[in-house]
């Protein structure tokens, strides 16, 4: 055991930086530093003036791709949106113009700062564009264009601070994680509560990309690789088979050859399961649509996630990413007729079923061999009253498991889901998310599939909601479902989505999220001198319920010396008119 490691450092209270206690980092040098301009470059970045130690704030990214744009009449800036406090989303498109068909060409979407202190992708970025507009790499766009986001989270990103993720080497200040109103904008892709997610999902629907690459910077235990990356359901967890399969077999090897030919040492993102103890293994599981990856896999568009490693310097990882989206713009104009040949295959697919719980299975489904880790020392914190890391920079190997998921529950999917037109907030997110619906002229007799929560349970509040867990009673019933509710069909390109959004045993869907309080709320009651002679009557003349209630009355005294829920309990089995307390709004059309 070691002692408590001594900073040679002002109290937090006398200094306004926090102290630098990050592990030391290993030594680095590649190919890829012949990317960065020379100092007299009049086109050289805001990053690269500081000799990465810095990022440039959203004025100066807006002012220096404007003036980019002014001078090649490869760039166009635009506008796609306002964040929460008023500003305006940026995107840049580098294009040649149409294809020599005249049509337009397949587009590759590229978006960095959805986290505001991952903000590598911003500057690999701007480094990119300036080599492709003045120094002579417009052959990236001879098949494709590039459409490029340099900051999601801008209001996130001007609350820079020294204090914001400690975690990450560089750059000196950083932004937030989440939005102004802290929204984690990577969470929230499903339920789009967020107008930079709502931007972003109908920039997503207007473009169609056959790629889709969101960058950021990981947590967990200090490794060799420096520049790692996944897709959703790496692995076997796809819920779309074609477009994973082209990830997997085209990008990954692609991606992964470019990088290690320019000095780097990539790998596919290894999810820890506990950073405590890397040798627990590596994760790989399903995801939901509330992440940008998940959401890519629901909607048929290849998505990438690059996780660039948290304690590589900032120069480092800025010209890994360089290298990754160069490579990734290159196989994409290559493959672009068989990844629209995968898009569409996805998109032709009906999955009848939707996975929605999952635990880790008992026997890992692989191993890494070889592993290229880091070694760590422990230490007793007084702060923290346990032991605690301290990396040491000395390279190790691991043999690592690969644990993987077994299904819990499977929903089948209905038909169809019948949504009231009273829920507005629920309607406008299935139109932003481009989900087929048709709103019923008339009234239908239809017999539906009814949902009862049992045990409703609020969670911890995030992301600008509580989120609501319960468990599921489905009854048959015959209802008539009046005229003007919004009836969206499961046999579309996005049934899979609506699945996810709408049936209540799915951990993204609105239910999940918070979206129906109003089934929490009791009815509206009355005075007990009018309830209490009508319960009355029904024991009198029910025999069925009498026993039942006596029976619950012999059997539990809490409820024998409760006259309200003795009443309750009564008047819950009387033909009254309001009967949709504890029960889902949203009907299944089976």
């Amino acid at each position: 055991m070691l002692a408590s490691p001594a900073l040679a450092q002002p109290s937090a209270q006398a200094s306004h930086a926090p102290p630098h206690v990050l592990p030391p980092a290993l030594a680095w040098s590649g190919a890829s530093e012949k990317l960065v301009a020379r100092e007299d470059d009049p086109w050289i970045t805001p990053a690269e003036v500081s000799d990465f130690a810095a990022t440039p704030r959203y004025a100066e990214v807006r002012a220096w791709l404007e003036r980019l744009a002014q001078a090649s009449p490869l760039i166009a800036l635009e506008t796609f949106g306002k964040t929460g406090e008023g500003r305006d989303m940026l995107l840049v498109r580098a294009s040649k113009g149409p294809a020599a068909d005249g049509k337009s060409k397949p587009v590759v979407l590229v978006q960095a700062g959805i986290h505001a202190g991952e903000i590598d992708g911003k500057d690999a970025g701007l480094m990119l564009l300036r080599d492709i507009a003045v120094r002579g790499k417009d052959r990236l766009l001879d098949k494709v264009d590039l459409v490029f986001v340099p900051i999601l989270n801008i209001d996130g990103h001007e609350r820079m601070s020294v204090w914001n993720f400690l975690h990450v080497r560089g750059p000196d200040e950083k932004g937030t994680e989440g939005n102004a109103r802290g929204i984690n904008l990577n969470r929230d892709y499903a339920k789009a509560d967020a107008p930079e997610t709502r931007a972003m999902i109908a920039l997503l629907r207007r473009l169609d990309p056959i790629l889709y690459i969101d960058c950021h910077v990981s947590g967990g235990f200090d490794m060799q690789y420096d520049i790692t990356f996944t897709y959703a359901g790496w692995g076997r967890y796809a819920r779309h088979r074609a477009t994973a399969n082209w990830l997997e077999q085209r990008f990954g090897p692609g991606v992964t050859a470019a990088l290690a030919k320019a000095g780097h040492t990539p790998t596919i993102y290894p999810s820890p399961i506990d950073t405590r103890r890397p040798e627990s293994g590596i994760r790989q599981s399903p995801e939901g649509p509330r992440y940008s990856t998940g959401y890519g896999d629901f909607i048929g568009v290849p998505t990438v996630l690059v996780e660039n490693h948290m304690l590589k310097p900032y120069r480092q990882r800025v010209l890994g990413t360089y290298v990754l989206l160069e490579r990734a713009m290159t196989l994409a104009a290559q493959d672009a007729p068989a990844i629209a040949a995968a898009k569409a295959a996805d998109r032709a697919a009906r999955p009848e079923t939707l996975l929605t719980r999952w635990q880790p299975a008992k026997e890992p489904v692989g191993w890494v061999e070889g592993f290229k880790g880091v070694a760590f020392e422990s230490y007793a914190s007084p702060a923290s009253g346990r032991m605690e890391q301290r990396w040491t920079a000395r390279p190790q190997t691991l043999r690592m498991p690969i644990v993987g998921q077994e299904p819990v529950e499977t929903v089948t999917l209905p038909k169809a889901w019948l949504v009231p037109a009273a829920q507005a907030e629920v309607i406008d997110r299935l139109r932003l998310h481009g989900i087929r619906m048709e709103i019923l002229e008339q009234a239908r007799a239809l017999e539906l599939d009814r949902v009862r929560l049992k045990d409703p349970a609020l969670q911890a509040p995030h992301d600008g909601r509580v989120p609501l867990q319960a468990r599921f009673e489905h009854a048959r019933a015959r209802e008539t479902v009046p005229a003007g509710t919004i009836r969206v069909p499961s046999d579309q390109p996005l049934g899979l989505l609506a699945a996810a959004l709408l049936e209540p045993e799915s951990q993204d869907s609105f239910l999940a999220w918070g979206f129906f309080p109003e089934v929490l709320f009791p009815p509206a009651g009355s005075e007990d001198f009018v309830l209490a002679p009508i319960a009355d009557a029904l024991l009198a003349r029910d025999a069925q319920i009498r026993t039942a209630f006596e029976a619950r009355v012999a059997s539990d005294a809490h409820f024998a010396q409760d006259p309200e829920a003795r009443l309750e309990w009564l008047m819950e089995r009387t033909p009254a008119p309001n009967r949709e307390t504890g029960v889902y709004p949203i009907r299944r059309e089976t």
